[in-house]
């Protein structure tokens, strides 16, 4: 016997509806308005809401845990990041829906709520650019507001007992998942088109690199040991290590580009990026750390650099007696301190626009970014650089000494341990890896098993004292559970210390550990 639905189950079975498709509305019509924003930004050249919001979550997050981010997902902070960014963001609209099915005030009321939130993030932009985000985001606000009341329309009237009379069919769920589908795939083709649009305002022209004046020396023969799993001494482009703030690679279009240097100089300069490409080029291998390097970390990369020598750009500008650091800008907003000692004594300090021979990847800087021996990059490695401040430590803060980093940062002697990984053979082991002490050079490695004596490991060919060596120990293994240690000196004879510190404030310190089972 077939069964009757009673019109008090009907009625129940329609009441479940807002609480089923409620937080699909308002996920829906978020899509919609954050699309539309998106897009109104890319054509008017403002910055973006969805990324402005991130990059306020950056500048907020406390230091322990922005280490702690990058110790544990390295390079892929970033990305992890603006997920976490969209899907509390997806939460709160789906929140936002719920709301709007009784009360369609509160759910705009999120909704404004979470606009206000990104307003607040457009304001503190850090490349300035968040004015003509602040007025598409209103215009998004507008759209997701009306487009939420007119999807949770039906949700509403489907939970009112006395709309039965009028619509005795009840909530029609098809109807509803086609308009809520057609709204968020309107606000996703606006988030695809304000892309399309940025990548089209500032395409990703390449310039042939012109011959160095100065070519890098001859790579020496044996400074590449060739051993399987051993950290090569050139890092492909591809491999190395990329650290900032920038949420979405700054795109810099050649034709507007602009260097300005001005601060405390005689002569304020500003040059293109043909004047610097038609300056006297200087080609050197420069190993470059990230002071967020864990003891046997591998932010860090070793790479011939392409570029003007900042001490010739500073000449041209005339220095001040008084200046004692060079405040340094990025496309992204990122302010760097660099002691001006570093920039004009001599090192190989440049204003990079290749590396290994080609212009740099938008992600490692393109169109200039700075490379200076011996300085971790939080102090040094400015990347899509736009701006040199001639100035003194005593007048300005950077972003990362605002965060409590110190203010000058030479990289520590450091090495790290590649091979062997955690399960070997007994017999003759090979132990290697990398030593480094960027613009002091590596004098030594020695290695030690299980709390023994310090023994010496072969050292590669010495490549300059502004790179890493590479470094080999043959060890007798026997069965059993073995832990291997290491430590580096510089050429001034002093070797990294066995003090176990963190990265911040200035570099983390200590022996690096492995733990090998033999058997």
């Amino acid at each position: 016997m077939a069964s009757r639905i009673l019109p008090e189950q009907k009625a129940s079975g329609s009441a479940s509806a807002p609480r089923l498709y409620g937080p699909a509305a308002g996920i829906a019509a978020g899509v919609l308005g954050l699309g539309v924003a998106e897009l109104i930004a890319a054509l008017a050249g403002g910055a973006s809401p969805l990324l402005a919001l991130g990059d306020r979550v950056i500048d907020l997050t406390p230091r322990w845990l922005k280490e702690a981010a990058v110790a544990t997902f390295g390079t892929a902070d970033k990305p992890i990041l603006l997920a976490s960014v969209g899907l509390v963001t997806l939460v709160l609209l789906g929140v936002a829906g719920a709301l709007a099915v009784r009360r369609p005030a509160l759910g705009a009321g999120m909704l404004l709520l979470l606009g206000a939130i990104d307003i607040a993030a457009l304001l503190a932009d850090r490349a300035g650019n968040g004015t003509t985000g602040i007025i598409a985001i209103v215009i998004g606000l507008v759209v997701g507001i009306v487009a939420l009341v007119l999807l949770t329309r039906p949700l509403r009237e489907s939970d009112d007992p006395h709309a039965e009379a009028e619509a005795p069919d009840g909530f029609d769920r098809r109807k509803f998942l086609v308009a809520a589908a057609a709204v968020t795939a309107v606000g996703a083709v606006g988030g695809v088109g304000a892309k399309v649009v940025t990548g089209r305002r500032h395409p990703a022209t390449k310039l042939p690199i012109p011959a160095a004046v100065s070519p890098a020396a001859p790579l020496p023969g044996g400074s590449e040991l060739r051993i399987d799993g051993l950290t090569p001494h050139l890092t492909p482009v591809d491999d190395f290590y990329r650290i900032d703030i920038a949420l979405l690679t700054p795109r810099v279009d050649l034709a507007d580009y602009r260097l300005k240097i001005h601060g405390l100089v005689d002569n304020p300069v500003e040059l293109t990026y043909e004047d610097l490409l038609a300056m006297p080029l200087y080609e050197r291998r420069v190993t470059i750390c990230c002071v967020s390097n864990e003891v046997g970390g591998d932010l860090i990369g070793n790479a011939t650099w392409t570029g003007v020598r900042i001490r010739d750009v500073l000449k041209r500008a005339g220095l001040s007696p008084d200046a004692d650091a060079v405040k340094s800008t990025g496309a992204d907003g990122i302010t760097i301190g660099t002691p001006l000692e570093a920039l004009t004594d001599g090192r190989d300090s440049l204003l990079a626009i290749a590396q290994d021979g080609e212009p740099l990847t938008q992600d490692h800087g393109f169109p200039v970014r700075m490379v200076v021996p011996g300085l971790y990059g939080y102090v040094s490695a400015t990347k899509w650089l736009t701006e040199l401040e001639v100035t003194r430590f005593a007048d300005f803060r950077a972003y990362w000494t605002d965060r409590g980093w110190s203010a000058e940062g030479p990289i520590k002697t450091e090495c790290r341990i590649d091979i062997p990984g955690e399960d070997t053979m007994p017999g003759e082991v090979t132990v290697a890896g990398v030593a480094w002490a960027q613009h002091r050079g590596v004098s030594k490695v020695e290695v030690r098993v299980d709390d023994g004596p310090w023994q010496p490991a072969t050292l590669a060919a010495e490549d300059s004292i502004d790179t890493w060596r590479q470094w080999t120990y043959r060890w007798d293994a026997t069965e059993g559970e073995h832990q291997i240690q290491a430590r580096a000196y510089d050429r001034t004879g002093t070797p990294q210390t066995a003090d176990e510190a963190p990265p911040a404030p200035d570099g983390a310190t200590g022996y690096p550990t492995r733990t090998v089972n033999v058997g």
